[in-house]
């Protein structure tokens, strides 16, 4: 598997399974109705921070990721990052490759720690996946995301110092 920066034109590839993530309302709290713009707005960040696919061996975008400063200013020390892997290619190793990465990135940037800020606690495989990394759960803010199905429940603040 490759990782590599993101370009305009794998926003095509990016999209369908970005979308039905997003749509089903279970790991993201962006709008459920995301038109392809407004997600691609979203999604790519501009340098200093970064964009990433992961393509597999076929050439296909199995996954990406975004990595920026966690805040502005006086925060602007701590890196985030998100991640979204295609579905129908779960299982193999592609979240741990990407979250890996973007901690290598994160390093090599200068951050002195990463923080994901809304981590959805009924999400187990992300916080399995993070907590195998290294990162904590410093806070979870109850009932903080509506899930479809299991109703209010908490987002976890998850931290990793670099």
């Amino acid at each position: 598997m490759l990782i590599r920066d993101a370009t305009e034109d794998d926003w095509t590839h990016i999209w369908p399974f970005f979308s039905d993530i997003m749509g089903a309302g279970e790991t993201f709290p962006y709008p459920l109705d995301l038109t392809s713009e407004q997600g691609r707005h979203i999604w790519f960040k501009m340098a200093p921070n970064r964009t990433t696919v992961a393509v597999n061996n076929d050439g296909v975008v199995v996954g990406t990721a975004h990595m920026n400063n966690n805040r502005d200013g006086n925060g602007a020390h701590i890196a985030s990052a998100s991640y979204v892997v295609d579905p129908a290619h779960a299982g193999q190793g592609i979240g741990r490759a990407l979250c890996e990465d973007s901690l290598r990135w994160a390093r090599e940037a200068g951050f002195s720690a990463m923080q994901f800020n809304a981590v959805v606690e009924t999400n187990a495989h992300a916080v399995a996946l993070y907590t195998s990394l290294g990162f904590t759960i410093i806070g979870t803010v109850p009932e903080a995301f509506r899930h479809p199905t299991a109703g209010l429940v908490g987002l976890h603040i998850m931290h990793r110092a670099l």
